[in-house]
């Protein structure tokens, strides 16, 4: 015989409490209650109790996190449109779980886990799910009734109809094919609830433990891990510190691999070419996943350069951040990925970064634009670095017989290298472009003035140009 437990409206409603509903959530480190969805729910054996996985709406997926039922509003709570149908049974449901102790077959959940090595190689090739088809489904007890499967739709739209069976004899359609000029695209159309939740709680690289932001496709079996353990390095991936000092013992990389072509004090960057050094490429586009939304991971780097940047000390050279490129871009991109490590942000790294690309575009004469979308504090950095690269410009700018000084917004693109769309839009959004006396003027305010002297005040690291050993390649010309 069971033991009941108390009756109450409350454990009617937290009952009702399934993936796709919508409520106040207490955020972790504030008072603040935003309205968050659940995306995922998992059983604890152990104490008998649920943790759910909440997206918290009008904030970025880096704050998602695993919440306990305290942290939950349930009297604001709204039910996802497919269910509210079936409220009824599953209040019933939940009736009968308030007379007796529920019981959970396991400790599963659906937390986001990652694709077997043989999928991972299979991404090359054409597009895949982050699961492989025989990933366990997620198990529910709601009067025996199937739910249709939530990663298959987005939220607000109808569960996805079954696909009626092709003719006898006809040939399969072609799978969608991706984009196979790069290892890391802007291609959102894969998304479910498994790419959306992260599947590492922590990251341990050198000295530092970091919290991941976002899912990578990292091997299924090390998502059940409370520490991914990685050489700072080589970025090689371990499942334990025992694993990571015997590699440690092996590994004599103490800099990245390929070649250092600037150094200035304590700051080097490397760069690494994705044909020769694909290994070390391919755990650089894992590793930078946990921290980059708005890209997703291939496996083909072939034809992307890496430029790392590493701060030195005695034990060598530490990974600090880095940007890729393609090797022939047609629409001239100079930035395919740009990542500071959040350890090193705040810092004006990100700000030396995006300096360094458009150094390089300099020095191939050409101007250049990073890949769009931009995350949210991408472009916020690349804001910051166009209105300070052409206020810069400006103000250099010397007068001739008492007149001010003349220029045109192409002589700004081919000085700063910036994009002549970039340089529009920047002089356009600090409101600095005026139209008098039948022709266009740029004009200074002393609050953009105060800005700018500010900024730069700030900016204690800079590139310089003379410290670069690096020449421009015709890569049109050369095999990968």
């Amino acid at each position: 015989m069971q033991t009941g437990v108390p009756f109450t409206p409350d454990s009617v409603a937290m009952a009702l409490v399934i993936e796709g509903c919508r409520m106040p959530v207490n955020m972790r480190g504030s008072d603040e209650w935003p309205i968050a969805e659940i995306l995922s729910i998992k059983y604890l054996e152990e104490s008998n109790s649920r943790l759910f996985y909440v997206h918290y709406s009008d904030y970025n997926k880096r704050l998602d996190e695993w919440v306990t039922e305290e942290r939950l509003d349930i009297n604001r709570m709204t039910l996802p449109e497919k269910s509210r149908d079936k409220q009824k049974l599953g209040a019933a449901w939940a009736f009968d779980s308030a007379l007796q102790t529920p019981t959970f077959e396991s400790t599963q959940s659906s937390r986001a886990s990652t694709p077997d090595k043989e999928v991972i190689a299979a991404s090359r090739r054409s597009e895949t799910s982050a699961y492989p088809s025989n990933a366990p489904s997620r198990k529910r007890k709601l009067l025996e009734m199937e739910e249709p499967d939530v990663a298959a739709s987005t939220p607000g739209s109808s569960p996805p109809r079954a696909s009626p069976p092709p003719p006898p004899g006809a040939s399969p359609p072609p799978p969608h094919v991706p984009r196979q000029s790069g290892s890391m695209t802007t291609d959102r159309s894969h998304d479910d609830v498994v790419t959306r939740m992260k599947n590492f709680e922590f990251v341990e690289i050198g000295r530092w433990g970091v919290r991941p932001w976002y899912f990578s496709p990292y091997p299924q079996e090390l998502t059940s891990l409370p520490v991914l353990y990685i050489c700072e390095f080589c970025l090689k991936y371990v499942k334990s510190l025992k694993c990571l000092e015997r590699h440690r013992c092996k590994c004599t990389l103490i800099h990245p691999p390929g070649n250092e072509i600037y150094r200035k004090g304590t700051i080097s960057f490397f760069e690494i070419d994705g044909r020769k050094n694909k290994s070390y490429s391919q755990n650089l586009c894992l590793f930078a996943k946990l921290f980059l939304d708005h890209k997703t991971l291939y496996y083909d780097v072939e034809p992307f350069l890496f430029y790392v940047m590493t701060e030195f000390d005695n034990k060598g050279f530490h990974f600090v951040g880095y940007f890729s490129k393609e090797k022939e871009s047609a629409e001239d991109y100079n930035v395919a990925c740009i990542l500071t490590l959040p350890q090193y942000q705040r810092k004006g790294y990100g700000k030396l970064l995006i300096d360094f690309s458009y150094l390089l575009s300099r020095k191939e004469n050409k101007t250049g634009t990073p890949e769009k979308p931009l995350s949210d504090l991408g472009l916020l950095s690349y804001r910051s670095y166009w209105r300070e690269a052409i206020l810069e410009m400006l103000l250099n700018l010397k007068s001739e017989n008492g007149e001010p000084p003349m220029v045109t917004i192409n002589e700004i693109c081919e000085f700063t290298s910036i994009r002549k769309d970039d340089v529009t839009s920047t002089l356009q959004h600090l409101n600095l472009i005026h139209h008098y006396k039948g022709s266009y003027c740029i004009v200074l305010s002393r609050d953009i003035l105060t800005g700018y002297h500010r900024a730069m005040s700030k900016r204690k690291v800079r590139i310089d140009s003379k410290c670069l050993r690096w020449s421009a390649k015709d890569w049109s010309k050369r095999k990968w």
